[in-house]
């Protein structure tokens, strides 16, 4: 079931892509390739169909999204074997080796250079 919501996303994702790749910012594009009247979609039902597209794969691609992200079973899975969660318990507690100290190191100030003068 995953897989194959996965698979449709990416389907719906690649016609978003060629829809809004179609689409011209200026309100030409595909619509601009027709200039009779006799269409069955004329110039200005074209912008609308290719609109109505981009918004209906949008929101599809969202919902199957959500869908897959609330079908993937996801968090901390317990582990039932018992190598393992030992592992993980000694990786969870801290050391019990003392933090060393710092190193006192006396500020020293650093050596004024020598600046040849200029001729």
């Amino acid at each position: 079931m995953y897989l194959v919501l996965i698979v449709i996303t990416i389907i719906l994702c690649v016609l978003l892509g060629l829809i809004v790749l179609i689409q011209n910012p200026k309100g030409g594009g595909l619509a601009s390739n027709f200039s009779g009247s006799s269409q069955l979609m004329g110039v200005q039902k074209t912008g609308d169909f290719l609109e109505k597209g981009t918004w209906v794969l949008a929101i599809s691609i969202m919902v199957l999204s959500l869908i897959i992200n609330v079908s993937v079973k996801g968090g901390a899975q317990k582990s039932e074997d018992p190598q393992q969660m030992e592992l993980i318990r000694k990786a969870s507690k801290p050391s019990a080796a003392p933090a060393t100290a710092p190193l006192n190191v006396p500020a020293t100030t650093p050596a004024p250079t020598q600046t040849t003068p200029k001729k």
